[in-house]
Formats: C-alpha cells, structure tokens, sequence
C-alpha cells in the first residue's frame, strides 16, 4: 500500500522484539496522538483480528482522511467516550432504529456494536470529500472538549458521512473493542475523547491486513504500533 507521506518519527519502539517495554511503547503512542499522528492498534486475533489506523479527531486533517481511505481502506469513524456521546443525545444505533434487521444483532467477536448515528457538519456540502470529512471530524474533536458548550444539533446534521461510534460507559473494563482502546488512549494523552478509527485492508486479498504487514507498514512511516494487550497492560 501507499502512503502520501512519511511520518516525521522513526520508531524504534514499534517492534515489540526489539526490547521495548510495555509501558515504553505505549508512552510512544501517546506522544504520537499528542503531536497529531496516527497509531495503529491490531486488537486480537481472537477478536475482530484487526488493525486500524487512529488519529486523535483534531489531527485529522484533508490529508490525513486521504490516508485513511487510501492506506487504511476500511470505514472511517469518529469514536467518542460515552460521557460525551450521552450529552450530545447519541444513541446506539440499534437501539435506535425500529427494523427487524436490528434484532438479535449477534457478533462473532462481541456482545454489541458501538455504532452510533452518521453525521456531516452544517458547514460542508456533500459531507463525503475529504475537505469535508475533515471539518466534520475536526468539529466533532472541539466538541468532544466542551461538550456542555454545544448545541449538537445546531451544529451537525443527520445522516451524514462520517460514521459515529458510541464507547462503552467503563472503557477497558467492559468492552475491549478499538472504539474503546482508541478512546483510552486520548484519555492517556490527556486529549478530549474524540479519535478516528479506520480499520487496515490488504489490496490483494480484500481481508484485513495481517499484523505483520500492518508492523511493517508502521515501520516504513515512524508510525507507532500496538497491540490491544499493550494497551490493556498499561491503561486498563
């Protein structure tokens, strides 16, 4: 896969065989969240088996949604904690929606999804160019920091492009799932609980992207890589 540009850290702590602590590498994300680059987090082969590629929310630039679309591949999401999704009024979305399709929503790798409402800021026009991903994004992260200032509905509308995702209310302790690591993580970073996450394809296959390549494609950009146990480790 390629990338449109190179993070401006080499991480020698990417590589857990390379003598990095736990706590080592962890610090390397929350330095990486903290000065707006991406990590990428893979949480369990006997989860979803998945690595995504994560932003804090007001990082996320025209160029960074470029990134997740074109290096990343997945949907591209907003995950905010609960506490912010609750005063904004944001539902699970099954919960929501009156369909028989949303019944008896069984997961292979959970008890329920975090999806919530899709929302596009009253600022763009179609919502779905990367410009205006990003204003959406980027507003959702100001208003993940004062979420008492805001008048949710005045300011985005639904149904939009940018999918939300809906925390568990007790982060690691209940759910292990990456709305809930990527959130853990902004509140290790002392950032607002606002992150984007976009999970890792491969272009040949069509199947989420192996570990070892999603490492390889960490240590080709400076990107810091993890996996969900390091996070659990150290945050939960």
């Amino acid at each position: 896969m390629t990338g449109h540009h190179a993070g401006p850290r080499s991480n020698a702590n990417a590589d857990g065989g390379t003598g990095a602590t736990t706590s080592d590498t962890v610090e390397t994300a929350l330095e990486s969240l903290r000065a707006g680059e991406p990590v990428l987090v893979h949480d369990a082969a006997d989860r979803e088996g998945e690595t995504d590629l994560i932003y804090h929310a007001d990082a996320v630039t025209p160029d960074a949604v470029a990134r997740l679309r074109n290096d990343a591949g997945g949907l591209v999401c907003t995950a905010l904690g609960h506490e912010v999704a609750e005063a904004f009024d944001l539902p699970f979305y099954t919960e929501e929606i009156d369909h028989p399709a949303a019944g008896d929503h069984e997961l292979g790798y959970d008890e329920r999804s975090s999806f919530s409402l899709t929302v596009n800021h009253r600022d763009t026009y179609t919502g779905i160019t990367d410009k205006d991903r990003s204003r959406t994004i980027r507003a959702l992260a100001d208003a993940a920091a004062t979420p008492e200032e805001v008048a949710f509905a005045e300011e985005f509308r639904v149904p939009g492009h940018v999918h939300l995702l809906k925390a568990a209310p007790d982060l690691l302790e209940q759910r292990e799932g990456h709305t809930e690591l990527g959130v853990a993580l902004a509140d290790a970073a002392d950032l607002p609980p606002a992150v984007v996450v976009c999970e890792m394809l491969d272009d040949e296959t069509g199947e989420a992207m192996t570990p070892a390549d999603a490492r390889a494609y960490a240590d080709r950009y400076g990107f810091t890589y993890l996996e969900g146990r390091d996070v659990l480790e150290r945050l939960r």
